[in-house]
């Protein structure tokens, strides 16, 4: 396990490190000047030129990379051009918005997609099984941004069942928190959901058809044992691959979730600091990402042994 362990973290280096170049030199090619932005309306040329000196924004490109990256491995991502407030801080403000949002659309998506997924492959070609994928294909079709505003007007405008947009923190008011962030958890959730219930599907099936499940129904068991206890529990293996694969997608489409919610969390930081020309922000944000998504992934990778013993990491023998 530990060797396993050592040579992915030694692979993501270079992946970080080539994270860190894309993010840096593409946002360098969007248009418009962050001097300019942050100078105002009177855009006084000493405080375009003090501007310019403080973030190094004169400099070469490859220099300005350098003072970055000089601060980044020393824990330092910047300061916010436009609020002035340290990068790492207003991460650490923003994160447990997102993550709640992140961690309530996989609650959703796993409740929703595992007990789908295997009813459709138990009971393949039937009514049930045509009406789980057409469901789950229209998760895949829908906009999460269309479905949000749809729900906005169904359930909180016409049937004024749950709030329409904002964030209670649930240190204040847990229920009051849930109520809000229900919906765009479902909303966010809904596309993974799908995915997930066709891969826990074609899962199911390829299981339903080895020898142990064969033998396991020989033996007397009963369908729900073998299903439950010997079936799905190999079938989950894919998955939590695919958890883990998805949680991109996830961050994605939380920037466009929390615009609709009004939710004050990654996605409203990140698409304010990109009209703003904010460079430490976004930079900040989307290496915080990065490293996010490179972790979450080595963990399900580790998950592989704890749903299934068998798998010993990296190709060791049982």
């Amino acid at each position: 396990m530990l060797p396993y362990l050592v040579r992915r973290l030694l692979i993501a280096l270079p992946t970080l490190f080539l994270v860190t170049v894309m993010v840096f030199s593409i946002q360098r090619l969007l248009p418009g000047d962050p001097a300019l932005a942050l100078a105002g309306e009177e855009r006084d040329p000493e405080v375009i030129a003090y501007i310019r000196e403080k973030y190094h924004l004169n400099d070469p490109l490859p220099l300005q990379y350098y003072y970055w990256m000089r601060a980044v491995l020393q824990g330092d991502l910047g300061e916010s051009i436009r609020t002035k407030a340290p990068v790492t801080e207003m991460i650490l403000q923003k994160l447990p918005v997102t993550a709640e949002l992140a961690v309530l659309s996989i609650l959703v998506a796993l409740a929703i997609a595992i007990p789908a997924g295997v009813l459709s492959a138990v009971r393949k070609e039937s009514l049930l099984d045509y009406t789980a994928n057409v469901i789950a294909l229209s998760g895949l079709s829908i906009p999460n941004f269309w479905l949000g505003i749809m729900l906005i007007l169904l359930v909180s405008v016409h049937l004024g069942w749950l709030p329409a947009s904002g964030y209670v923190s649930p240190l204040e008011d847990l229920g009051e928190n849930l109520k809000r962030m229900i919906m765009p958890a479902f909303v966010l959730g809904t596309g993974l959901a799908a995915a997930l219930m066709r891969q826990t599907r074609s899962a199911m099936l390829e299981v339903l058809k080895a020898d142990y499940v064969r033998t396991a129904r020989a033996k007397g068991l009963a369908e729900r044992v073998v299903i439950y206890r010997h079936a799905l529990r190999n079938a989950l293996i894919p998955v939590v691959t695919l958890v883990g694969l998805q949680l991109g997608g996830l961050l994605s489409g939380a920037v466009l979730t929390e615009q609709v919610f009004v939710i004050p969390g990654f996605g409203k930081m990140i698409v304010d600091a990109v009209f703003n020309r904010d460079y430490p922000m976004v930079q900040g944000v989307v290496l915080f990402t990065a490293t996010a998504y490179i972790l979450v992934n080595l963990l399900v990778d580790l998950a592989y042994a704890l749903i299934n013993p068998k798998i010993r990491l990296g190709g060791e023998a049982t």
